[in-house]
């Protein structure tokens, strides 16, 4: 297995474990904190979407998943293409809600097929290729595929506690 198989499979993972975090759950209880101040599973699963499509974008050139078709509305927000959910307060949180458990399913199989389709074209060469000079050291698409997945993996762990302190 090469590195980018290895990511691939490590993305690949992903999907099921947003469905695990989110299936059976009502609109009360995915925009429900479980505590005061808290983030809710909704802007969690949320959060970790438009962070992995608003990155894809950058790299694939193409515009935001969340901003081809009627997401945001979906959503309760407006699409904004720089809001992934970076600093948002309490109130902002408790401002993320679905339509439904199966809407989040969907935004984020949606980008999932994105990223799926983007890793399968990467050649291991490219992963040291510098996507982001602004940072010190750049960053570079290897790094770049890393963070999102870091920071998808975080985010779904803390649906997933989150929902067992719903339910």
């Amino acid at each position: 297995m090469n590195v980018t198989e290895l990511l691939a499979e490590a993305h690949g993972r992903l999907p099921d474990l947003v469905q695990a975090a989110v299936e059976d759950l009502s609109k009360e209880q995915l925009s429900r904190p479980p505590a005061e101040g808290a983030n809710t599973v909704a802007w969690l699963v949320w959060h970790l979407t438009r962070v992995q499509d608003s990155h894809l974008a950058e790299l694939t050139g193409e515009e935001q998943v969340y901003l081809t078709g009627d997401w945001a509305p979906r959503f309760g927000l407006k699409p904004d293409p720089g809001d992934t959910g970076y600093g948002y307060t309490a109130e902002q949180v408790q401002a993320v809600r679905p339509e439904s458990a199966q809407t989040l399913v969907d935004y984020y199989q949606a980008v999932h097929e994105r990223t799926a389709s983007y890793l399968a074209g990467v050649e291991p060469a490219e992963l040291d290729k510098v996507v982001d000079p602004a940072w010190d050291p750049p960053v570079t698409l290897g790094v770049r595929l890393i963070s999102v997945l870091n920071d998808d993996t975080q985010h779904v762990g803390q649906a997933a506690y989150a929902r067992g302190l719903l339910v």
